[in-house]
């Protein structure tokens, strides 16, 4: 059923409503992530050893680049940031954004020596935390990612609308879209189980030349159908496809976009916890990165290895030290060992200094943009989603 709205009924004792969002390629924010990583990518792909804290941020017609980049690699900013926009779709002034007339802007500036001396301390191993911080990772086993199912399937409606778009199943899709789904969960002590999809949301840029009622019809059908398995869907599923009608202005032609932005998105979709660091547009020094790429590394095996079927892990750091100040672990009462036991199996698993953790998950790689659509967490590809064999 599509629908404009309506009243839930009421739930069955134990149940409850969870919601997660997800955004495409071409969204503002999006696109400004894809291109601070694209440039991390080049300065690590030459320079192992770069310092890159690289924002972006768009408007109309207008990419501007900033932040502070130490490296020894040489970049063409006008290349990458351009074929980064190339690549995500924009690539026509009637789509509101078109990478090879944009204005590009560049204002990089070296790391301050001030925070730099208080990194490096010699070796690798003891290289210094590049920021304060708290960091959070999570886990859940209720898919096989072992992630939440609403953000697994918010960023599949994402991915499933970029791919329509490029083969031409749907051809009228612009790179723009947004996707947001409510599940109805049932709780099994501290775990949570989902029951069925309670609300679809989707909403996408489109070209002038399609009507609403075919949209809606199209995306419905080949979408969202295709996309979320038909066990999940009922007769009181709710689908909301483009609420709001029209919607042909997009990307940054209708919203400003900032590197940064979208960190629940990136991460969990609101479960767990989030320390409130962004991700894109960070080396491995920036604890709010790799740490969290640790934590998240450490949540998971946790409940991989059934030690607990949820499991929320939190670190943090001082700029400039390379241990850990705290280690925090809460199983949500699923866990099969107590939660101070745990922290001590992460102390007897897992060096946390910044140095030790880049060598093991291979962090000085040029990985990153892969990571900066569809979320950080899930994709079996990134060195993060492995599963390390406990000692206990």
């Amino acid at each position: 059923m599509v629908a404009n709205g309506r009243v839930h009924s009421a739930l069955t004792p134990g149940h409850f409503l969870f919601t997660s969002e997800s955004v495409g390629e071409g969204h503002p924010d999006k696109i400004c992530d894809q291109v601070s990583d694209a440039i991390l990518d080049a300065c690590l792909e030459q320079d192992p050893w770069s310092k890159v804290g690289c924002e972006t941020a768009s408007k109309t017609g207008m990419i501007m680049v900033f932040g502070e980049i130490t490296t020894q690699a040489k970049l063409d900013y006008q290349k990458i940031i351009r074929e980064t926009i190339k690549n995500i779709g924009y690539d026509d002034s009637a789509k509101g954004f078109d990478y090879k007339t944009c204005n590009i802007l560049v204002a990089i500036e070296q790391q301050s020596p001030d925070i730099a001396q208080g990194l490096d301390h010699g070796s690798l191993e003891s290289h210094g935390a590049g920021d304060q911080g708290i960091m959070f990772g999570y886990a859940t086993d209720e898919t096989e990612e072992y992630m939440p199912l609403t953000v697994v399937l918010s960023h599949k409606l994402n991915r499933a609308l970029a791919d329509a778009r490029r083969t031409g199943l749907l051809p009228w899709v612009l790179p723009d879209t947004k996707t947001q789904v409510t599940i109805e969960y049932k709780k099994d002590g501290g775990a949570t189980i989902p029951v069925r999809v309670d609300t679809v949301v989707i909403s996408t840029q489109h070209t002038e030349d399609v009507s609403l009622e075919v949209l809606r019809k199209e995306v419905l059908e080949k979408i969202v159908k295709a996309t979320i398995p038909a066990n999940l869907l009922d007769e009181r599923t709710v689908y909301h496809i483009n609420p709001t009608g029209r919607f042909v202005i997009g990307g940054p032609q209708g919203d400003a976009g900032l590197t940064g932005r979208k960190i629940i998105v990136d991460s969990y979709g609101g479960w767990g916890a989030h320390g409130g660091g962004a991700f894109s547009g960070k080396d491995w020094s920036k604890v709010d990165r790799s740490a969290a790429y640790t934590a998240r590394w450490i949540a998971k095996s946790l409940v991989a290895g059934q030690l607990a079927r949820r499991c929320l892990v939190q670190v943090s750091y001082a700029i400039g030290v390379a241990e850990p100040l705290s280690i925090y672990v809460d199983t949500y009462g699923t866990g099969k060992k107590s939660d101070e036991e745990l922290v001590e199996v992460i102390r007897n698993n897992w060096d946390l200094r910044p140095g030790v953790m880049v060598r093991e998950l291979d962090l000085q790689r040029p990985n990153y943009k892969k990571t900066a659509c569809y979320g950080h967490f899930g994709n079996p590809d990134f060195s993060w989603e492995k599963v390390k064999n406990l000692k206990l």
